[in-house]
């Protein structure tokens, strides 16, 4: 049986690898590697360490459909919809722009990441995590991936949804099968950076604002608050609040290569500014997103990149289609189009 390797188990790679098994069914052994702790990616949700109840999602906070993803995706919104991982956004976000009419927004109840761990479950996958893919190298009709701390295993296909600057930096022999004119291509895209806060309160706390949650406009460092339960609609007297703010971009960019213990004491700081009434933490989480959203895609949102077809070794992600959870599902339509026509 052949063995298909998915490194990156965030919304791309995790939907990959749920349409290989349901259009493949036992025709793969597909396993999936991610350098971090959990399932998520981008789609993050930490969890309090006093309470694993109280969760904050530190990535994507929201999903919007337009009304043309939310026709040509209508099978995957039904889907989380009827299982009660999506549901409507219901309370108020101050600020919000509407770029145009008919968007629907919708949240999850038990954080960002359960999509991505709904997919994992339904693809019947290998899940593995610390595991950071450092050299890939072909070995006749396979290819050898070697990680950090561990020894190298050989694979029928590879798939690398990870951030395109990641692609670019593993070693072995992808550069040398990497063709100029897509060398070129993967270095423009580029990222966005950020810091996020995930902040944890104890029972019983309250957070006096008007709202859910709200983009700020006058702040030089913070553009985005939320009172995470409130936005999801989950608040319970038996789990305290907790609250995710958003850095700007350019406060992330003037900021990236310092320590996060440096830079949590300013976001606090601009954070008390803003909400001066706000009660003391129980804890604190501070993540530095370096990529954290898509500012320049591949050339044409081609939602994947065929680096060589046999052994197949092929590119997803957000950096070949659009920052969102609709790019990501169509990369991973792409990526599945590649594997069927390949293996």
């Amino acid at each position: 049986m052949s063995r298909v390797l998915i490194v990156g188990a965030g919304l791309t790679g995790s939907v990959c690898a749920c349409l290989l098994r349901r259009e493949l069914p036992n025709k793969f052994k597909i396993v999936v590697w991610d350098k971090s702790r959990g399932a998520g990616g981008r789609m993050s949700t930490s969890r309090s360490p006093t309470d694993p109840v109280c969760t904050v999602d530190l990535g994507a906070q929201y999903i919007t459909a337009t009304p043309y993803y939310a026709r040509i995706h209508h099978s995957f919104y039904e889907e989380l919809l009827g299982q009660g991982i999506l549901t409507p956004l219901a309370s108020s976000v101050e600020g919000m722009m509407s770029k145009e009419e008919g968007l629907k927004n919708y949240v999850t109840p038990k954080g960002v990441s359960s999509i991505v761990k709904h997919y994992l479950k339904e693809s019947g996958a290998e899940v593995f995590f610390d595991r950071h893919v450092t050299h890939v190298y072909k070995r006749g009709a396979s290819w050898e991936v070697w990680r950090k701390d561990g020894e190298p295993e050989h694979f029928d296909a590879v798939v690398l949804t990870m951030p395109v600057p990641q692609i670019l930096q593993l070693q072995g022999n992808v550069g040398s099968l990497m063709a100029s004119p897509q060398r070129e291509q993967l270095e423009s895209v580029s990222y966005s950076s950020r810091y996020a806060l995930g902040l944890f309160f104890a029972p019983h706390t309250h957070i006096s604002t008007p709202w859910a949650a709200k983009y700020v406009a006058n702040s030089p460092c913070i553009r985005f608050i939320a009172i995470d339960d409130r936005k999801r609609s989950t608040e319970s007297p038996a789990c305290g609040p907790s609250m995710v703010v958003h850095t700007s971009v350019p406060f992330g960019v003037q900021h990236l290569e310092e320590e996060k213990e440096q830079v949590q004491p300013l976001i606090m700081e601009e954070l008390h500014r803003l909400l001066p009434d706000l009660p003391q933490p129980a804890s604190i989480k501070c993540h530095k997103w370096r990529y954290s959203q898509v500012t320049r895609s591949v050339a044409e949102c081609p939602g994947q990149m065929t680096l060589l077809s046999e052994p197949l070794l092929v590119c997803g992600g957000d950096g070949f289609t659009h920052s969102n959870f609709d790019g990501c599902i169509e990369s991973a339509l792409k990526l599945l189009e590649v594997l069927k026509s390949s293996l």
